[in-house]
């Protein structure tokens, strides 16, 4: 069995060198035009050319998203932007319209090209018309059972893709017109507001004003609101079933959230690469997942397509701890210059997180600041001096439970 990849996103500069140093093996990105969350720290032209150094040098692979649909005016910037990108060699652009993929195959013929899952390609005839139309490899739709993966992965010569953690659209694949007819940002051209996650309830049309809850509980009425995927608990179905990439969903989730799931499905997919017939979960993986932010989860339409466990029932974030800092370099005398991104102050109870499952929990010590001079407490964007675990490294998190 070859190993599959682990493909991770970046939201800028600093989230591309956490998801290197945490075990991704490539990254995907956008580019401020084309792709599919316009809201996101996206790269310039001077970022691209770093991030595709950066993986250069680490061997890691770089992906480029132009996944929008687009419009006739958008094409002449498009071409402009392909002239521009040819010279940074991108192992790959990610797309969805059949006529960016045209004008790809026309300015950077040798570039290979991948599908979105905005697509939604669903079966094998489709693949092989991609295949055939130039398209290396295919993110396969969200909605797929884990028998339609495998008679896919059994007919097919195109790399399949699927995402196995983060957020699910209400929409098939994520082609969803909701937010663009409430806001007039598109969905499908990277500006989605989200209207799935709102709260809404019926008016009757002669009581303008008077307004009848849908289906309500204690927090509210979500009538659109859908789980988080995750699918951990099922790598060996999904390896045993062909996939080549397994990408985590997230371009505009936190730094911790990035470190934290990448280096759970590092370590499941080295492990079970390992050992595939001997492959047992690890359960701290689990709960590592469960200290991050996120919805309810589930595995999606995996075991078929009349699952009711898609919708969440709550627009909430499950929070459960706090992302308080970054290590930023550590000194010959024991102590590290940590940057702040949350409060949090001497003689708390906190956790070391770092590559490869590294997790130190310790109570914090004194703080200073670069100066030396003791701090009542540690603050966002500050730079705090304080001895950290043996071990520590630059990069590695901080985290702390939150108060129940």
């Amino acid at each position: 069995m070859n190993k599959p990849e682990l493909l991770a996103p970046a939201g800028n500069l600093e989230k591309l060198a956490c998801a290197l140093d945490y075990g991704a093996d490539a990254v995907y990105l956008g580019s401020q035009r084309f792709g599919l969350r316009a809201a996101a720290g996206n790269f310039s032209h001077d970022d691209l050319i770093t991030a595709r150094e950066a993986t250069s040098r680490r061997g890691k692979k770089l992906y480029l998203t132009l996944n929008a649909y687009l419009t006739p005016a958008d094409f002449s910037a498009l071409e402009k932007d392909l002239h521009e990108l040819r010279h940074l060699q991108i192992d790959a652009y990610i797309v969805s319209d059949p006529g960016v993929l045209s004008v790809v195959r026309r300015i950077d013929p040798d570039r290979q090209v991948h599908l979105s899952t905005q697509a939604n390609t669903t079966n094998a005839a489709a693949v092989g018309f991609w295949h055939q139309s130039g398209i290396s490899r295919v993110n396969l739709a969200r909605e797929m059972t884990i028998g339609d993966i495998r008679a896919i992965g059994s007919e097919t010569e195109a790399e399949l893709e699927v995402f196995v953690h983060g957020a699910m659209c209400i929409a098939y694949s994520g082609r969803c017109l909701l937010s663009a007819a409430l806001t007039g940002r598109s969905a499908n051209q990277g500006a989605c507001s989200h209207p799935c996650r709102w709260g809404y309830a019926l008016v009757e049309e002669t009581r303008p004003g008077e307004y009848f809850p849908i289906e309500e509980d204690s927090h509210g009425t979500y009538i659109m609101n859908s789980r988080d995927i995750c699918l951990l608990g099922r790598l060996p179905d999904l390896l045993g079933a062909g996939i080549d990439s397994l990408k985590i969903e997230g371009r505009m989730k936190s730094l911790y959230y990035l470190a934290a799931v990448t280096r759970v499905y590092r370590a499941a997919i080295d492990r079970f690469c390992a050992d595939p017939s001997g492959y047992t979960a690890d359960p701290q993986w689990k709960r590592e997942l469960e200290m991050v932010s996120h919805r309810p989860y589930d595995e999606a339409f995996l075991d078929g397509r009349d699952s009711g466990k898609v919708h969440a029932g709550d627009s909430r974030y499950i929070r459960t701890h706090d992302f308080i800092g970054i290590v930023r370099d550590t000194r010959t005398d024991g102590t590290a210059v940590v940057e702040g991104r949350n409060r949090f102050f001497a003689g708390e109870n906190l956790e070391l997180i770092g590559p490869g499952m590294k997790t130190l929990p310790f109570e914090a010590g004194e703080l200073k600041n670069i100066e030396g001079k003791p701090l009542n407490a540690g603050q966002p964007n500050a730079s705090i001096v304080m001895a950290l675990p043996s071990g520590a490294q630059a990069g590695d998190l901080l985290r702390r439970e939150k108060k129940k």
